[in-house]
């Protein structure tokens, strides 16, 4: 079998990803990502200029894989608990992965919101399409009659929080780093048994 050769780039794109991830935009430092990718600063500006350049490229790539996979998930052929139950495990693994995101997304959206429009016009999959999978779900399955805007915003909600806000849940709950992994990956069980209790015919 022939191993893939991964080039400077990707290698910057790994390490950029690990560096934002324990330390977000504003705490990564270009040295830093030089360092986690085993390359010198000068190459690495060579490749991406500067900080945000290289936010941008690690941004896209990080929507792009997210968009697609919820895309696959809320067309795939089950039933929809099943679908609701993937979609949100998906979806949290991914936010788990990429903590950095909602943040950042946060903090564009109240200083540079044409940047976030912009990256949502350009995703692999139009938003409006996975909207419009979810909302054949519901009719299909014949749940009670829901607005699916709300239920995919609560969705959302429900998934973003506890990530955002982990040391404030862990000062309140006197969670260990350990015991709230834990309780996030009780909440990918409980999620879609809760969404379905809200939106199935009594």
């Amino acid at each position: 079998m022939v191993k893939k050769t991964i080039s400077t780039e990707e290698k910057i794109l790994e390490a950029a990803k690990t560096v934002f991830h324990r330390k977000g935009y504003e705490g990564a430092r270009m040295q830093e990502i030089a360092d986690e990718a085993g390359i010198n600063k000068a190459l690495l500006h060579y490749y991406f200029r500067t900080k945000e350049n290289l936010f941008d490229a690690v941004f896209r790539s990080a929507f792009q894989e997210i968009f697609t996979k919820l895309f696959s998930t809320i067309g795939s052929d089950v039933p929809l608990e099943e679908k609701l139950t993937n979609l949100i495990g998906t979806y949290i693994g991914f936010l788990q992965k990429n903590s950095y995101i909602p943040g950042f997304i946060l903090n564009e959206l109240s200083h540079n919101p044409e940047k976030i429009v912009e990256i949502f016009k350009t995703a692999p999959v139009p938003p409006s399409m996975i909207l419009k999978r979810m909302r054949k779900s519901l009719n299909d399955e014949k749940m009670k009659k829901t607005d699916f805007r709300d239920l995919f915003i609560n969705m959302l909600a429900l998934c973003i929080f506890p990530i955002v806000a982990r040391p404030m849940i862990q000062h309140i709950f006197e969670f260990s780093d350990q015991e709230y992994d834990q309780f996030i990956e009780n909440r990918k069980k409980e999620l879609p048994v809760f969404i379905m209790n809200a939106i199935r015919k009594k």
